[in-house]
């Protein structure tokens, strides 16, 4: 071990986007945080990497919006999603003054994100392992981690800053890897790239679905074109081992729409895979410690949600905590606990209806009779489509797609539609209740907070961390 200990004022664990975003925001005001990631950027992970217009906003509210718009992914001001031959195709509201999408790979984009946040001041150490929380009494106080010769170092610090995943290290070591809130998803993801010929479609972000199985193509940088397939999890093991890629041909050809977006385009990745997937809510701040990204909270990768929350909750944590952590009188942990846990409160508020909504689509159901009523009402009114397209994009609710007025059209249309049966629908209708009763109960429990010395706080019990020897 390093004879000196190392002092900063945050360390962050994972330099990816949640990581970047937190460093970006502490080091812009001044803090010495240290950023610590076992890999050596560029570097990939498994991601499927598509940037709404609001994810987009949070790039230039980091300053790197240049640097990502010189990758050379395409802008996609539409976005079109198709149910059956039933599709409709719509723009974004901006945000920020941006309304285009774009999908860029996780090398180029994660590299941009730690530059960005060297450049802010940030110090970051690659090929770097954290092995150890530094823990006096049941509070964090630092940890101690390997560098790439194998040599071991310890740094003291008033917060830690766990941005590692799901897989989180620090979640484990803090105790806070079991799950709040918790949904296994129904769909499993495979996804692939393709060289893409078609350039009079570059500017457009496409789903399908037929029955239970949904494919998208996102035209990303190096003129290739992300297609992603996401069937039900009871197809899972026709992807096992060197099946994988026949499976994932299967399930294109499967969905039409898709098949003629990629005819003329050429395979030129392997066939990549996540599967086992589960969306939850950690416990996300305790003393002197907090998961923003997926360390804290996942969603399926349905609704495309990950790097936007990864980035605005980084950014607001670094923003929240960062005057406690450069006070004139030094740090008062118990104001700092606050901070994190206010900030907490604050995605579990603003992340839960997205969270629910993302669990329907990721069910691996197949839609019913309502559903294929709202797509028809998205496709004769652009209106309409314009409100489904800002679901994704977070300008507004899920619930927006399900108001009163359009509840009874859907249900109206769904009675007068050929091959529609009464019983079909009605049980529809009742389901679709009886799940927004499930899902407010949910939110109204979850929600549920208690008081900490003034301030909200998650209602989850306080977890207990190892301490040092």
């Amino acid at each position: 071990m390093s004879a000196a200990v190392e002092h900063v004022d945050a360390v962050v664990v994972g330099g990816r986007c949640a990581g970047a975003a937190t460093a970006i925001a502490l080091a812009q005001r001044g803090l010495r945080v240290l950023v610590l990631d076992a890999a050596r950027f560029p570097s990939d992970t498994i991601s499927t990497h598509l940037l709404w217009p609001t994810t987009m906003a949070e790039i230039q509210a980091l300053g790197a919006l240049p640097a990502v718009e010189a990758i050379g992914a395409p802008r996609m001001p539409l976005a079109e999603a198709v149910l059956d031959e039933i599709g409709w195709r719509t723009g974004y509201s901006p945000v920020s003054g941006i309304d285009y999408a774009m999908c860029v790979g996780r090398t180029h984009l994660d590299h941009v994100l730690v530059e960005a946040a060297a450049r802010t001041g940030a110090e970051i150490r690659e090929r770097c392992t954290a092995t150890d929380l530094v823990v006096r009494g049941n509070r964090v106080m630092g940890l101690r981690y390997a560098d790439d010769d194998d040599r071991t170092h310890e740094v003291h610090a008033p917060v830690v800053i766990g941005a590692d995943g799901r897989r989180s290290f620090v979640a484990e070591r803090v105790g806070a890897r079991v799950p709040t809130l918790a949904a296994p998803s129904g769909r499993a993801c495979y996804y692939a790239y393709w060289s893409d010929s078609r350039e009079d479609l570059r500017h457009i972000a496409s789903q399908w679905r037929i029955g239970p199985l949904l494919g998208t193509a996102f035209p990303c940088d190096g003129g290739d074109l992300l297609s992603l397939l996401q069937p039900p999890v009871d197809l899972i093991p026709e992807f096992r081992g060197r099946r994988a890629q026949d499976a994932y041909l299967r399930g294109i050809d499967a969905l039409p729409g898709l098949a003629r977006r990629l005819d003329g385009c050429e395979l030129v990745s392997r066939v990549r895979s996540c599967t086992g997937i589960e969306s939850y809510f950690r416990r996300s701040s305790g003393p002197g410690w907090a998961l923003p990204g997926d360390a804290g909270h996942f969603k399926d990768p349905v609704t495309a949600q990950g790097i936007r929350d990864a980035l605005r909750y980084g950014r607001l944590l670094g923003e929240a905590i960062a005057p406690v952590l450069g006070a004139r009188d030094g740090v008062d942990p118990d104001a700092l606990d606050r901070a994190t846990a206010v900030w907490a409160a604050q995605r579990e508020r603003e992340c839960i209806e997205v969270y629910q909504w993302t669990n329907v689509l990721a069910s691996g159901e197949p839609p019913s009779p309502l559903e294929y009523e709202l797509y028809r009402q998205a496709q004769l009114r652009p209106g309409y489509a314009g409100v489904l397209s800002d679901i994704y994009n977070r300008v507004q609710p899920p619930t927006a797609m399900m108001s009163a007025t359009a509840m009874v059209g859907a249900v109206t249309r769904a009675l007068r539609r050929p091959g529609n049966s009464t019983r079909d629908v009605v049980g529809d209708l009742r389901s679709q209740q009886k799940r927004m009763v499930a899902d407010w109960l949910e939110k109204r429990r979850f929600l549920r907070s208690e008081v900490i010395d003034g301030h909200p706080g998650t209602s989850q019990p306080t977890s207990r961390v190892p301490q040092d020897a």
